[in-house]
């Protein structure tokens, strides 16, 4: 793989983290409109409506076109991101195998998935190779610009095409990093972010997390 200039690296970076903050600020609104508003005693509660849902239609990296339905009844761990990605992807994955493996027989309770951003060069065979390079468990996702488009827009995941010589075909995808966790039903129920926690506490958020839902 071709490597990056430092002051090139720097600029994909700096868009990177501009996008997080996008998507900090869209998981911040998130859990204002979870937050149940002042009832007096006795008067039943309402939620808002969360805006991060697992809605999509793809095909895994084994060809078959799956939509969410597919996952329904597993939790699910969801991060956006391509192939050729020089070191958010790689290692965001790495820490998700890490998650995976500690979570032991649980982690049958729960659907990995890596969704690419960048369909044009991420066939399904790509993504097989790729995701089994991190763990057995991964799914990879691909499909057409609109469909990585919709389920980009149903996750709220910000990503954009930059021109780079130095890339391989001349282009990086800039993405958000977050690592959405939704519950078996598809709601979304909290983000993580590779490096905010080591991998044994995801861990054990995720199962708290498990048990709060009553499993």
């Amino acid at each position: 793989m071709t490597s990056f200039t430092s002051s090139r690296l720097a600029r994909i970076r700096y868009a990177l983290w501009g996008l997080a903050v996008v998507a900090a600020l869209v998981l911040a609104g998130l859990y204002m409109t979870r937050t149940p508003a002042p009832q007096e005693s006795g008067q039943a509660t309402r939620t808002g409506e969360a805006v991060i849902r697992s809605e999509f239609t793809l095909t895994d990296h084994t060809g078959k076109r799956v939509t969410e339905a597919a996952f329904l009844g597993r939790w699910q761990l969801a991060f956006f991101g391509f192939t050729h990605c020089p070191d958010v992807c790689p290692t965001t994955l790495a820490y998700m195998a890490r998650v995976l493996d500690m979570l032991g027989d649980t982690a049958e309770r729960v659907a990995a998935l890596f969704i690419t951003v960048d369909p044009g060069r991420d066939t399904p065979e790509a993504l097989a190779e790729y995701v089994s390079a991190f763990h057995p468990g991964l799914v990879g996702l691909t499909g057409s610009e609109a469909d990585i488009a919709a389920a980009a827009n149903a996750f709220r995941v910000f990503y954009e095409r930059m021109e780079q010589d130095s890339a391989p075909d001349g282009y990086v995808m800039a993405h958000s990093g977050y690592i959405y966790l939704m519950t078996p039903d598809g709601q979304f129920e909290t983000g993580f972010r590779e490096g905010d926690q080591p991998p044994e506490e995801m861990a054990r958020k995720i199962r708290d997390a498990m048990e709060r839902y009553g499993e």
